[in-house]
């Protein structure tokens, strides 16, 4: 059985590390969640980038749809495997 990653897709910085810090208050992430700078194609400026919040689930106990739901209250969504 392989692991589950989750992947939440963030506007900003400030919004990733907000969500990474309410995954533990929440779903009781014990592991800290990884963040990654996402650059859009073609882009140059830091601004024009969005944030990954990678969770990994290797118990597979995180819901996705509450994943997606939790990702939506700072305008982003979470990523289809």
């Amino acid at each position: 059985m392989s692991a589950v990653r989750h992947v939440l897709v963030l506007p900003d910085r400030d919004a990733a590390e907000e969500a990474a810090e309410a995954l533990r208050d929440r779903f009781g992430v014990a592991e800290e969640p990884l963040l990654v700078r996402d650059a859009l194609a073609g882009e140059d400026d830091a601004e024009d980038a969005q944030w990954l919040v990678v969770v990994e689930d290797p118990e597979e106990r995180f819901d996705p749809a509450k994943l997606d739901e939790f990702a939506q209250e700072w305008d982003g969504w979470r990523e289809e495997p």
